[in-house]
């Protein structure tokens, strides 16, 4: 009986240490620029697991990493892929409904002569002084894919 009063007091701790943790994550500012649906897909993957982790998650969409915002997104956002059957764009849309900031970069629309009517719901335009901010801001972790 010793040997699980021990696990249960290490998994109290254990729990308690990964709550300690989470008050203390530093936010995470996750750029995507990459064209590749794979890379996109596991840039959304680690921010869940970031976010899962306590950290407060800002997603920023330049070029191709973009595409994965828009309602009529190419195929490559959006097809399912192994081996959970994932795609790009339903992780992007998770983290939006667990409360990530998602935005595009400024001059994402202009250069595809567009307004903000063609991004799914809960993704804006980033405003660059702000976007400056949250990644220079001491503590903050810039991941970039």
């Amino acid at each position: 009986m010793r040997p699980l009063k021990t696990f249960a007091a290490a998994l109290a701790l254990s729990v308690a240490a990964g709550a300690a943790l989470a008050q203390d994550a530093a936010p995470l500012v996750t750029i995507v620029t990459a064209e590749h649906p794979q890379t996109q897909l596991m840039a959304m993957v680690l921010t869940s697991q970031a976010a899962q982790q306590g950290h407060a998650v800002r997603v920023l969409l330049c070029g191709p990493g973009g595409d994965m915002a828009l309602a009529d997104a190419p195929e490559g956002a959006t097809a399912p892929q192994p081996p959970m059957g994932a795609s790009p764009q339903a992780l992007l849309t998770q983290l939006i409904a667990n409360g990530a900031t998602v935005e595009v970069c400024a001059i994402y629309l202009p250069g595809l002569g567009a307004d903000a009517s063609v991004l799914i719901e809960g993704v804006t335009v980033a405003q660059p002084p702000a976007m400056a901010g949250a990644m220079a801001a001491e503590g903050s972790i810039v991941w970039s894919f």
